[in-house]
């Protein structure tokens, strides 16, 4: 359809079009007047993202884009919308008790009724690149608007706190239970080691080991001596015991021995002399033999005496020796049983150690649980606060104004074509050539002579026929 066409429809049925428009424009101002006023609060509030004071560390939800979706879930849910209805009072409103049976027949729950129709009143809407969220609710009352969203801040605060709140205490329940079992496996671990101690004599065990390990290296250095002169002895013992006792040490610095040996020595030179002198026979020389032979029965009895001495010095030593060896087997024994023992409280303090961390590392947990417990203060704070708005937010006249304009122009473009489409007609001399397809030949003008005369389709068609 040209554009030409268009608008000699549009002339054609004008009076249609204009009450279409007309219609379209009253209909829609009429329903805007109609309509109940509706009124917006907003109030803002603002998510604090700095590290937290008890643990120093930014909160691992403050960098996660999607925290600030959460938060608006939150706001949104029946737990913050159940706390502003208990805070209100609304579930002994009778207007509302009312309006539930009305609408529900007493069926369900009045609560999450409720919770659902503030659902579709509330518009929550957080800003762009920041932590602010505004919280908006639309009432028919400008007052009840602005209490309904201030009250929706603070049941929103206050269930934010309480989602901190309430795990810590939960963990706080949990860390008590597991400080009271570290303290007595502890105090077990404690236990365990002071009798230990106590019936090992191990109060200073590294100390005594130390004395004990010295005495045992003395006790080594003495059995050493101890074999030495053991074996010296033996060896002496075995000399005397050989025929060679004369030349022993002792022997030849003995004075006694050393006297009869220097008189027999001037017996034997006087034996001599004697016997070149008077003769084998003679009475002198029998005499001074004789006494020789006494003087050497002495020198080996004073041998045989101090070589039994000896075999007293052997064996002295040889006890000595076998006392040493039991001294130091003994200190060993003690060593080893202190070293084992000293291994057994060693892994018994270890034990005590390890129960002393966890039961310090249980009892910090449980004291940074029981102050984040007790919290106060939450991470949202109140941006500004919600206030009775003077203008209505809906409905908008200037906007269903301009609105029902543009919907007047359609419908009635809409409506001049449907009539047109059910009742088409030739409207000047270029729309005959148009359907005929035959050159144009003359006009016939309306009564007057001012306009040519509109032409039916059905004329057209018998024309056509007869042609």
């Amino acid at each position: 359809m040209s554009f030409r066409r268009m608008i000699s429809i549009l002339l054609a049925r004008r009076k249609i079009a204009l009450a279409l428009f007309l219609a379209s424009i009253v209909v829609v101002m009429g329903i805007s007047f109609i309509v109940p006023k509706q009124y917006t609060a907003t109030a803002a509030v603002v998510v604090d993202t700095r590290p937290d004071p008890i643990n120093s560390v930014v909160s691992p939800m403050a960098t996660n884009l999607a925290f600030v979706a959460t938060q608006v879930d939150v706001i949104k849910s029946d737990r913050v919308l159940f706390q502003v209805m208990k805070s209100q009072g609304l579930l002994e409103n009778p207007v509302l008790k009312q309006q539930w049976m009305d609408e529900e027949n007493g069926k369900g729950s009045m609560q999450v009724w409720l919770a659902e129709l503030f659902k579709k009143r509330i518009d929550v809407t957080p800003s762009r690149e920041s932590n602010v969220i505004n919280i908006a609710y639309t009432a028919q009352d400008p007052r009840f608007a602005a209490g309904m969203a201030n009250a929706i801040v603070g049941a929103y605060m206050q269930t934010a706190l309480e989602l901190r709140t309430d795990p810590a205490r939960q963990y706080s329940s949990f860390f008590e239970v597991r400080a009271k079992e570290a303290r007595d496996a502890l105090e077990k671990a404690q236990t365990r080691l002071s009798e230990f101690q106590r019936a090992n004599g191990l109060l200073a065990t590294d100390e005594r080991l130390d004395i004990e390990n010295a005495r045992l290296a003395e006790l080594s250095t003495q059995l050493v001596q101890l074999q030495a002169l053991s074996s010296e002895a033996a060896s002496r013992k075995t000399q005397s015991q050989g025929g060679q006792a004369d030349r022993l040490q002792e022997v030849l610095n003995n004075p006694v021995i050393g006297g009869l040996k220097a008189d027999l020595a001037r017996q034997e030179a006087k034996l001599k002399e004697m016997s070149s002198k008077f003769g084998d026979n003679h009475p002198q020389v029998i005499e001074a033999r004789a006494n020789n032979a006494e003087l050497r029965e002495k020198i080996d009895q004073e041998t045989r005496r101090v070589t039994s001495s000896l075999s007293v010095t052997n064996a002295i030593q040889a006890q000595r020796d076998a006392t040493g060896r039991a001294e130091l087997e003994a200190q060993r024994a003690r060593v080893l049983k202190l070293r084992t023992s000293r291994d057994e409280g060693q892994v018994l303090q270890r034990e005590v150690e390890s129960a002393q961390r966890t039961y310090d590392g249980v009892m910090a947990r449980l004291t940074q649980s029981s102050i984040e417990s007790q919290a106060t203060l939450s991470n949202v704070g109140v941006l500004s606060q919600a206030v009775p708005p003077n203008d209505p937010s809906s409905p908008k006249l200037l906007l269903n104004a301009i609105l029902s304009v543009l919907l007047g122009l359609l419908l009635a473009l809409g409506g001049v074509l449907a009539f047109e489409a059910l009742d088409a007609r030739v409207r000047d001399a270029e729309d005959a050539v148009e359907l005929l397809g035959v050159p144009l030949m003359g006009v016939i003008l309306a009564p007057g002579g001012k306009k040519a005369a509109t032409v039916h389709p059905m004329m057209l068609s018998s024309a056509k026929a007869g042609r």
